[in-house]
């Protein structure tokens, strides 16, 4: 974002409001705990080459700006930051500033910038891991909690070049990648014609892991977040910044400050309130594989799954799998399992990383079958259990008791007409979560919202073609828009697929992957 000329004028100003800080006392700071950055936030912004001084800043509250910009951390970083500390950032959140982290990272190979430290084309994607890993820790440092944006900024590249446009597009998506997986959100700072062009190219892919913020360079001089080069639905609601205004002397209280001027329309993404089994705030999926009888856990960016990690070997038995949300009230979210040998349910408390030992809920479950957590359906602050049994076709509700079940309630009959049930979640958004299950006969889906007394008249949201798919399962919010979202895989195909939630129905479904025809069941 700075020019050489800012980064001298900065620094000037720097060692200005320094010296005018020496004169107000030094009285030590009150520790404050900060906030998720920048926060929910719509106006007026600026940035600058060195976070000013607090002495400064008092002096900025007479600007009509309430946001800014500051260099966290990266080893393109030109300006010192001096001022730069946790009690800093601590004390201008407390003073109603929002702040939006930047890091300055390697840059494109064919940059048209000054940096002087560039991506390698052979490692982009691993260098953009690292770079999330080092934005993360100076987050971290200056008590940035998790729930933070943290933005790259990607400084304007020459757009012929193919392989340096890949290199950018892979460093980024390390990038995001990572900071998804620290519990941090991503955005990504650049100029329209390169960095945002390509992104705006690249945002369907299911390859590439895309910033969930965008802030774009554009000096018109004209205070919006549209744009008519980025679509309206891309980084939307309340995800862009506009850096409309290049770098230019401002005098606010006294003060001057060489900065570019911002327009913000911020919030953070919601995190998904279910399907999170590592706690970072984004949705994970579980899969049984059937050939090794293994467990596996598939890491969620929003985008794509990560690599597999193993859970445990064991599972062949197992034919269902649910994960009940926090069932045991620790924090993490568990696992229940059905063991077909002996009839028995299992709870498996989940760590954050593995399976903790196991304890045993029930025995004659092998009287019951499409068995589905369906969430807190009694609201009594525990997630529940519901289950159809085979020979009355009645559906029964097992409340969850923290490490056991409660009696059962029924909630109607006439279920064994229904196949592959699946909690999925509050999908309608009215507070109660809600159940999804298949008609076998037509192959229609059916949403059941959820009642503290049951479940409330279905309502189809999808007709036919859904007894080609099996393994469904209710994977949270896996985007992050609000909404919860749906994974199935095709059973004469073996690809994976994601369908978007849009409260009513789904959105036009996403192939994640191939090769899945040995997994399941998913959770």
């Amino acid at each position: 974002m700075k020019t050489t000329m800012r980064i001298l004028a900065s620094l000037a100003v720097v060692a200005v409001a320094e010296t005018a800080a020496l004169t107000v006392g030094s009285a030590p700071q009150r520790a404050l705990a900060a906030s998720p950055a920048p926060g929910s936030f719509t106006g007026q912004g600026f940035d600058a080459c060195s976070a000013p001084s607090s002495t400064a800043m008092q002096a900025w509250a007479a600007s009509p700006y309430r946001a800014v910009g500051v260099y966290v951390g990266g080893i393109n970083r030109a300006c010192s930051q001096p001022n730069l500390t946790a009690g800093w950032v601590a004390e201008q959140q407390a003073a109603g500033w929002h702040l939006v982290p930047i890091y300055m990272g390697l840059q494109a190979p064919c940059t048209t910038s000054n940096k002087k430290y560039l991506i390698d084309p052979a490692t982009a994607a691993a260098q953009g891991r690292a770079a999330g890993d080092d934005a993360v820790a100076a987050a971290t440092a200056l008590g940035l909690p998790r729930g933070s944006t943290l933005y790259d900024d990607m400084e304007a590249y020459r757009t012929g070049d193919s392989a340096c446009r890949t290199a950018v597009l892979n460093f980024v998506s390390g990038f995001d990648t990572r900071v998804h997986d620290r519990g941090y959100l991503a955005g990504l700072y650049g100029s329209m014609a390169s960095t945002v062009a390509d992104q705006v190219a690249a945002y369907s892919s299911t390859s590439l892991v895309r910033p969930d913020h965008l802030d774009f360079a554009r000096w018109d001089g004209v205070a919006t977040v549209s744009d008519s080069a980025i679509p309206s639905s891309y980084w939307s609601p309340h995800r862009r910044i506009k850096q409309y205004r290049g770098g230019h002397d401002e005098t606010w209280g006294g003060v001057t400050i060489n900065i570019d001027n911002d327009y913000l329309d911020v919030a953070p993404l919601p995190a998904t309130k279910v399907g999170d089994f590592t706690g970072n705030g984004w949705s994970d999926l579980l899969g049984r594989n059937g050939s090794n009888s293994t467990l596996y856990l598939y890491p969620g960016n929003g985008t794509n799954l990560e690599s597999r990690t193993s859970l445990g070997a064991g599972w062949g038995p197992m034919n269902s799998i649910n994960r009940l949300g926090d069932f045991t009230g620790d924090g993490r979210e568990d696992v229940i399992a059905r063991d077909t040998n002996t009839g028995y349910l299992w709870l498996y408390p989940g760590t954050g990383t593995g399976l903790g030992a196991r304890v045993r809920l029930g025995t004659g479950w092998n009287a019951m079958r499409e068995i589905a957590a369906v969430g807190d359906l009694t609201g009594d602050g525990r997630p529940d259990l519901a289950a159809v049994q085979t020979s009355s076709g009645y559906l029964y509700l097992y409340p969850g008791r923290g490490t056991s079940l409660g009696a059962r309630t029924s909630l109607g009959a006439g279920w064994n007409a229904m196949s592959e049930l699946t909690g999925v979640g509050d999908f309608n958004r009215d507070g109660r979560p809600d159940l999804i299950a298949r008609l076998s006969s037509s192959g229609d889906l059916y949403l059941y919202p959820g009642r503290s007394s049951g479940f409330a008249a279905r309502a189809r949201i999808g007709t036919g073609g859904w007894n080609s798919m099996r393994s469904l399962d209710g994977i949270g919010d896996f985007n992050r828009d609000g909404y919860p979202d749906m994974m199935a895989i095709h059973s004469s195909s073996g690809y994976l697929y994601l369908y978007p939630g849009r409260g009513t129905g789904f959105a036009s479904r996403i192939r994640l992957g191939t090769g899945w025809g040995s997994l399941g069941p998913l959770s």
